[in-house]
């Protein structure tokens, strides 16, 4: 097939090109390099089967000429991390409605299915436990900036659903904490990109408040493989599904786990939420995903040991070019 990436340069967007590739795809990746970076997809750019646009997701007649020559969209391209979100809210709220409403307004003109890469952020504080994906949405104000993320992702998902209504092919994809190679060292996007920066610096591993708040952490190659799943099971189409693993972590045994794995003999320092994002900043405690949807409907379960994952993790750290931005 031919294949349309948005944000093929990022994080889970080169990890899934590289896949597509590897089953002989042709693919297409846009990506304007903000958070993307070139090195991701350098071992590509000579294949006559992939091409790179290095341009922005809201260029109309890029995006049109680019949607014309492909049987399919993983649109993938967003503002991501609380970091950049907390930073530039009006940044994140642009790119990620207007860019979601380009890539399904010409997929609906020209016929193409999509699948929309959402976040588990979605939920909200909810503290539902574990979290299906037709629960409620819990939010704070408007007033604080963190929300409007999860805010501009549901505005995504109302615009493929709505798109879905009309007959177009659409899947929704909400991903709870990937993390893998190529992860952001400067760790904007991952707790656990910080954690291994610091470890790997000689740092003090900076937990935010008492560290007892749990996520649940997939591997790249599971979040991958779901991904795939969901664009490609035709009982998929018009759903939304949770692609993570349901194995709580709290952040400071997370920490824990990453001193272990780099052999580090680190400190672990708690510190406020107020000192990194303000004091109107506010936090979920725990988010786990009900996977019961991706299991009966495509088959999917994110079966990689975390501790396997982060030794991968810290291997790649080391051995790339993360390893030494980190440093």
């Amino acid at each position: 097939m031919r294949i349309l990436v948005t944000g093929g340069a990022g994080y889970i967007g080169s990890n899934l090109v590289d896949r597509l590739m590897a089953e002989g795809h042709e693919v297409y990746v846009i990506d304007n390099l903000s958070t993307g970076k070139i090195s991701n997809i350098q071992h590509h750019l000579d294949s006559e089967r992939f091409h790179f646009v290095n341009d922005n997701i809201l260029n109309m007649t890029t995006m049109e000429r680019l949607v014309q020559q492909v049987d399919m969209i993983y649109h993938l391209a967003a503002v991501v991390g609380v970091k950049y979100v907390v930073e530039d809210p009006l940044r994140g709220i642009t790119v990620n409605v207007r860019g979601t409403e380009t890539v399904l307004e010409l997929a609906f003109k020209y016929w193409r299915k999509v699948l929309i890469a959402s976040s588990s952020e979605i939920y909200g504080k909810s503290t539902n436990v574990p979290l299906s994906e037709d629960d409620d949405r819990i939010l704070g104000s408007t007033s604080i900036g963190r929300w409007s993320y999860s805010d501009s992702k549901a505005i995504d998902e109302y615009f493929a659903f709505a798109y879905n209504k009309k007959g177009l092919p659409v899947v929704v994809v909400r991903y709870f904490n990937s993390y893998g190679p190529r992860l952001d060292p400067k760790g904007y996007g991952s707790v656990i990109a910080k954690f291994i920066g610091q470890a790997l610096r000689g740092e003090p591993l900076t937990v935010l408040d008492d560290g007892q708040q749990t996520r649940c952490f997939t591997y790249i190659d599971d979040t991958v493989r779901g991904t795939i799943l969901a664009a490609t099971v035709p009982e998929a189409e018009g759903q939304v599904f949770n692609i993570g693993s349901n194995r709580e972590t709290s952040i400071l045994e997370l920490a824990h786990l990453i001193l272990k794995i780099t052999g580090v003999s680190g400190e672990i320092q708690h510190i406020p939420y107020a000192q990194v994002y303000g004091t109107e900043f506010e936090e979920t405690r725990r988010r786990v995903p009900d996977v019961r949807r991706a299991q009966e409907v495509l088959g999917f379960e994110a079966d990689t040991p975390l501790e396997q994952g982060l030794q991968r993790t810290v291997e790649w750290f080391r051995a790339h070019r993360g390893a030494k931005e980190a440093l």
